[in-house]
């Protein structure tokens, strides 16, 4: 069988980390898989879908929908009594986005259903991938439910299906990749830990490697068959490495320093479970083999703990995962006896390790030191406790550089205040049934929910249509009546439920009186509970401030509330409050993101202690804006910001203008919130 001619291997200019992991997985799949996340444009699908010609070919039956090994695998279809073996390239399967359960794992098999009234079973996209490549692009977007499916058949090599009146168990043993753009959002840390390794890629700021990048791939699109063939010696000689490493794999020795290394080395940095050490050990074991040594050395363990566990070592939610090569070099000479240092202070700029305060960027080096709740190492609560807290009150720092730009307004001096503890934010969900994407937030049906139920079809035509129930109505109707193999009084279709997420846009009031008695640090600590909230619930967020003369977009939606929370914190108080020019932004950017997706409702929260610049004008200003606002949002809360034992209460003003549900900020903790839907307000 030919191959189509693609970009060749050999001809991927740098990203060493990522082609090391895919081939350590090439030589054992059992290690779970790659996760490589970076940014557009970095060759992430070029070097997966290059990776497939270099896998030795797989022998199968010629009649096997399965690709089970010959004579040593079991086959659903089987048994294969005198079908012809041959030989055949792996396959690289590809998993679109808009991916169902049924595609995935298959379903009944519609026409034999119909046609010959038996329950057989037609395979999915894993069973297609089994001994190949599964390649999940943007797997962060990816419903959790299909994840689920997929890291638990790389783990466990096979899958069991239980649906639509079939049971089949079938081998799917594949190389899982997935690749994403960490502004998209991330994935749990529950699922992220599943994958075996992951890689982080990043665009070379080398003008010389730049160079050779757009060398090759004009020279690709002018003579794709000629370019491949000037690398075709290069590539065979990569895929007579791995399959030699795959004959060796078995015979590579594990000693027990090695594995003493590992599991030191795995506690030293703080990861959670024993997964990451049995994945370390396993891709020590597969560098070992592609390397065609016997034993594994210190320099396996190093190369595959750096792609072990840079993803296992989140501190929290809103903290990006990584790994420095200066942690890891100092966890494994703690590991082998090496010097005995003189510990730093955990809170100290270079203390890294399991117990350092200071956050690690998307490369893994320490970057500046995080608001209370997001980075560094346990909960430190308030501000000046905790790693990286030991000065007395660091909390409040005035820009005098900056004291006449931004939105400050003319003189406005800025305030920068770290955040207070992250509260627990309630569960905000809109009213009705929404059809967004899949999330954790509020009442969803329809496409993209899960069947809890059937029912005759509603009104004319069918929409969803049920299979299993319609043949199961259609065989009882058969067995009592007799009749067609299908009449219409048998279709059934789906009934769904779930929930969705939703687009958070968050409203925050920066203005001077905003920063009186450390306020602005109580708002922050609030606005990160919420978007804990947001994260664990799957929304898109958005963050919108307004000071001085005007309102900013600070972070358009996204689905990445790591961004949200870092520009959380670089957020200034100073100047007056444009309170209408805030509700106006919020307003004119959930029309703009309905444009765009019509499917997903907004909810907007409005962090504010109601004052608005311009006197009376100003606040009649700000109610008319609140309304305005409620009419195009799907909901809209406030949080009242205000304090002390004299309260003007203009904030529950602005509630009763939007109609919105108002709480204080103090109201973050556990309980449940259902706000009113627009429809809703608009009925009352």
């Amino acid at each position: 069988m030919s191959r189509a001619v693609g970009f060749p291997w050999s001809a991927v200019v740098g990203q060493d980390a990522l082609r090391e992991a895919l081939l350590a997985c090439a030589v054992d799949p059992r290690i779970g898989g790659v996760l490589v996340r970076g940014e557009r444009g970095t060759a992430k699908s070029t070097a997966v879908r290059a990776l497939a010609p270099l896998l030795p070919d797989v022998a199968v039956f010629e009649d096997c929908a399965y690709a089970v090994e010959p004579r040593v695998e079991s086959c659903p279809d089987g048994p294969h009594d005198g079908s012809r073996v041959v030989e055949r390239p792996a396959r690289l399967v590809e998993l679109p986005l808009g991916a169902t359960a049924d595609r995935v794992v298959g379903t009944l098999d519609l026409d034999r259903a119909l046609a010959e009234g038996a329950a057989a079973f037609a395979p999915g996209l894993l069973a297609q991938a089994h001994r190949g490549i599964l390649y999940v692009d943007e797997v962060n977007l990816l419903a959790d439910h299909l994840v689920d499916v997929l890291l638990d058949s790389a783990a466990l090599g096979h899958v069991h299906v239980e649906r639509d009146a079939v049971s089949v168990d079938h081998p799917a043993r594949f190389l899982l990749v997935g690749t994403m753009n960490p502004e998209e959002g991330d994935l749990r840390p529950q699922l992220l830990d599943r994958f075996g390794l992951s890689v982080e890629v990043r665009g070379s700021t080398e003008q010389d490697e730049r160079m050779e990048v757009v060398r090759r791939r004009l020279a690709f699109d002018a003579d794709p068959a000629g370019f491949a063939a000037s690398f075709a010696a290069d590539d065979a000689a990569v895929a007579a490495r791995v399959a030699d490493a795959r004959d060796r794999l078995s015979s590579v020795r594990l000693g027990d320093r090695a594995l003493a290394l590992i599991t030191s080395v795995c506690a030293s940095l703080g990861v959670d479970g024993l997964r990451a050490d049995i994945v370390c050990a396993r891709t020590a074991v597969a560098l070992a083999a592609l390397d065609g040594v016997d034993e594994v050395a210190e320099e396996h363990v190093r190369r595959a703990a750096m792609l072990a566990l840079a993803h296992r070592r989140r501190r929290g939610p809103l903290e990006q995962p990584g790994l420095s090569s200066e942690e890891l070099d100092d966890a494994i000479a703690n590991a082998a006896g090496g010097p005995d240092d003189e510990p730093e202070p955990p809170g100290s700029p270079s203390g890294g390790g399991a117990g350092s305060g200071e956050p690690r960027g998307e490369g893994g080096s320490s970057s500046e030191p995080a608001p209370s709740g997001v980075g560094g190492g346990g909960p430190a609560g308030e501000a000046g406790e905790g790693p990286g807290r030991a000065d007395a009150d660091p909390v409040i720092s005035g820009v005098g550089d900056r004291s006449q730009q931004g939105r400050g307004g003319s003189g406005a001096k800025e305030r920068r205040e770290r955040a207070a503890a992250p509260g627990v934010a309630p569960l905000l969900a809109l009213e009705g049934r929404g059809a967004g994407a899949p999330g954790r937030r509020s009442a969803a049906g329809g496409e993209g929910t899960q069947p809890v139920d059937s029912r005759p079809p509603l009104g004319a035509g069918v929409r969803d249509l049920a299979v299993a129930a319609t043949l199961r109505a259609a065989a009882q109707r058969r067995a009592t009546s007799g009749g067609p193999a299908l009449a219409a009084s048998d279709l059934r279709e789906h009934v769904r439920a779930g929930r969705e997420g939703n687009l958070v846009v968050f409203c925050v009031d920066a203005s001077g009186s905003m920063g009186a008695r450390r306020r602005m640090a109580a708002v922050k600590g609030a606005v990160l509970g919420l978007l804990l909230d947001a994260y664990q619930r799957r929304d898109r967020v958005a963050l919108v401030t307004f000071r001085g003369t005007g309102a900013e977009l600070v972070l358009p939606p996204t689905s990445s509330v790591e961004r949200a929370a870092a520009l959380l914190d670089d957020v200034a108080t100073g100047g007056r409050t444009p309170l209408a020019a805030g509700l106006d932004r919020a307003g004119a950017l959930v029309a703009a993101e309905q444009r765009k997706d019509p499917r997903r409702r907004a909810l907007v929260l409005v962090v504010t202690d109601g004052r608005a610049s311009g006197g009376p004008e100003g606040r009649a200003a700000a109610e008319r804006s609140a309304a305005a606002l409620a009419r195009s949002a799907g909901g809209v809360v406030v949080f009242d910001a205000e304090e002390g034992a004299v309260r003007l209460g203009l904030a529950r003003r602005l509630a009763d203008a939007a109609g919105a549900r108002l709480l204080p900020l103090s109201a973050l903790h556990p309980a449940s919130s259902t706000i009113p839907s627009t429809a809703a307000r608009s009925a009352a």
